[in-house]
């Protein structure tokens, strides 16, 4: 028995020793399956900066995800790409609708001819041309935005949203009056999408700037010292003849100018009979130069109404070029706020030169200056003869 207790002992161990090598290899092994299905690796920082989101609300009051930063972006409907070229944040964009292309020479969209170069040969990514679901989605989702922005009404909206999985904000605007706060919120939600709050706040003052200048200097003239005021062949949905007019007309509410269409109770642009301009008179008559064709074939079938107007008889006749071009072109607006007052308050305004103006407000906006090919593409500020 005292033979055998030590090898007993040394036997006891050896199980020991084995027994312990087992579990702590289960253990081990158990410890690497863990770490195989849940991953305890920290995300970098830009993994993790991609995951993050935020809510925003749109314009048309719909909650909507979008990434915490956004790097780029896509514009359907109209005025979306404009208000993004405003903020001078083109750098953005990954594709462009194909009704925005093509405006080397044309200057009637300011933000597609001032950035023609960088807008050219970009890809398309919708057709474009009103409010309506005109984008290819196909085509958006091979450039990858971060975030669509649209001004498509809510159904279509809804509908690019569906289709492409990418968050679609609109920052739609239908805009009264004289670049009014529903534009201003607009511009404000588009910057803080593209990180442009301070350049935006820059061209709020502006315009501020603007309508303060505008509304100062107009207001020295008396009321009844004021020259009543027609403004036709303006450009709605297409071009219009000498009828076609707008009540609430943007640059005469800048100067307070009497708008003899305002008398009818219209909000905006619409087709007047010509007998009620016969009673009306005005005083000074603007028309949209891009639309002369369409007056002077009217004036060759009926010199004798022309001839009947005051402002015709005068040589009160002066252009007024259209500043609606998918959506407002803000600096023609503007613009043709200060050649209204230049005609209509020549005293107030004597020391506005127009063409300098113009290229102070299209440098502000845009960056660059083109009031000679404005001209050059008959969107020019002076008198007009009926019939030439």
């Amino acid at each position: 028995m005292k033979k055998f207790l030590p090898l007993l002992l040394a036997l006891t161990m050896v199980f020991s020793l084995v027994a312990c090598g087992n579990s702590n290899s289960t253990k081990n092994d158990q410890s690497g399956a863990d770490q195989s299905n849940t991953p305890t690796q920290t995300p970098d920082a830009g993994n993790a900066e991609q995951s993050e989101t935020r809510i925003i609300t749109d314009m048309l009051g719909r909650e909507v995800e979008i990434p915490a930063k956004i790097n780029t972006i896509i514009c359907n409907g109209s005025n979306a790409l404009r208000m993004v070229s405003y903020l001078q944040a083109t750098g953005m964009i990954v594709g462009v609708e194909e009704t925005d292309k093509g405006y080397e020479t044309s200057t009637k969209r300011d933000y597609a001819h001032a950035y023609y170069d960088i807008f050219k040969d970009m890809h398309v990514i919708g057709k474009g041309g009103g409010t309506a679901y005109t984008a290819y989605p196909e085509e958006i989702l091979k450039v990858h935005p971060d975030v669509i922005l649209t001004c498509f009404v809510q159904e279509a909206a809804e509908q690019l949203q569906n289709e492409t999985g990418v968050p679609v904000v609109s920052i739609r605007c239908p805009s009264a009056n004289f670049i009014d706060e529903n534009w201003y919120a607009a511009l404000r939600l588009t910057a803080e999408l593209t990180g442009t709050e301070e350049r935006c706040e820059e061209l709020l003052s502006y315009i501020d700037e603007c309508k303060a200048d505008l509304k100062e200097r107009s207001s020295t003239v008396a009321d009844e010292d004021k020259p009543t005021v027609y403004t036709g062949a303006v450009t709605f949905s297409g071009g219009h003849g000498f009828a076609g007019t707008y009540a609430n007309f943007g640059p005469f509410l800048a100067i307070d100018a009497k708008n003899v269409a305002d008398e009818t109770g219209e909000k905006a642009a619409f087709e007047v009979d010509l007998e009620r301009v016969l009673v009306w008179d005005p005083d000074v008559i603007f028309l949209d130069p891009g639309n002369m064709n369409l007056v002077n074939d009217e004036y060759k079938s009926n010199p004798d109404f022309f001839h009947s107007l005051s402002a015709v008889q005068n040589g009160e006749v002066y252009t007024m070029p259209s500043f609606n071009n998918y959506s407002t072109n803000i600096t023609y607006c503007i613009m043709n706020a200060y050649h209204a007052g230049k005609v209509l308050y020549p005293d107030q305004f004597a020391d506005i030169d127009l063409e300098a103006k113009s290229t102070e407000i299209m440098n502000e906006f845009l960056g660059t200056s083109f009031f000679d090919d404005m001209e050059a593409d008959g969107l020019y500020y002076g008198k007009l003869t009926l019939g030439e």
